[in-house]
């Protein structure tokens, strides 16, 4: 498994202290693959941008899609750019990859319409849940991004330069998108007050 689909696991099991939305999960998701790339080391960052490498190529089909959506050529792409570019509806691909691997399966559904989506207990789950409970920092930092909290309740530590700016850029995302859903709902509020004045 996957950091990125450890991190969609846990996200489904366990619950944040809010709702997660497909955005946050898809920045994170991102965020998460480029983690698992540097680590594989197919990329480094070199001043917050991503330079992507040769080989070796990851196994995960869906992370050989990350290393080939990045920018080969300089300037390269910076973390955050790159965060909200791949990120774009990122969270439907991994839900339909662990659908077809048979570790969400569709609960309750009518005919010609979805169930609601569950995972079902399997190897990637387990594996996913023993990652979560020793408390893996770059999981538990993901995690903590979304609202999602460990049972120790200490924000992890990374050592990790790399790993640690592709985090920050992670929190840093998550909180935009947040201010622009407050700014559009203030908006939309003073929308709807002034129809009610006329």
């Amino acid at each position: 498994m996957t950091t990125p689909r450890d991190l969609l696991i846990v996200a489904m099991d366990i619950a944040g202290s809010r709702p997660i939305g497909p955005g946050d999960l898809s920045l994170a998701l991102a965020g998460a693959e480029l983690i698992d790339l540097l680590e594989s080391p197919t990329i480094r960052l070199d001043g917050g941008r991503i330079v992507p490498g040769h080989l070796p190529l990851p196994a995960d089909r869906l992370l050989v899609e990350a290393a080939a959506s990045l920018m080969m050529e300089e300037p390269y792409e910076s973390v955050g750019d790159w965060l909200w570019r791949r990120g774009d509806s990122l969270a439907g691909t991994y839900m339909a990859a662990l659908e077809a691997e048979g570790v969400v399966a569709r609960q309750g559904g009518r005919p010609f319409r979805d169930g609601q989506r569950v995972l079902v207990a399997s190897p990637s789950r387990q594996q996913a849940v023993e990652r979560w409970e020793s408390a893996e920092p770059v999981l538990a930092g993901l995690a903590e991004g979304l609202g999602i909290r460990g049972g120790t309740g200490e924000s992890p530590e990374v050592a990790d330069y790399a790993v640690a700016t592709v985090l920050a850029a992670v929190n840093d995302a998550l909180l935009e998108l947040e201010s622009e859903r407050q700014k559009r709902g203030i908006e939309q509020a003073a929308f709807d007050n002034i129809w009610r004045g006329l």
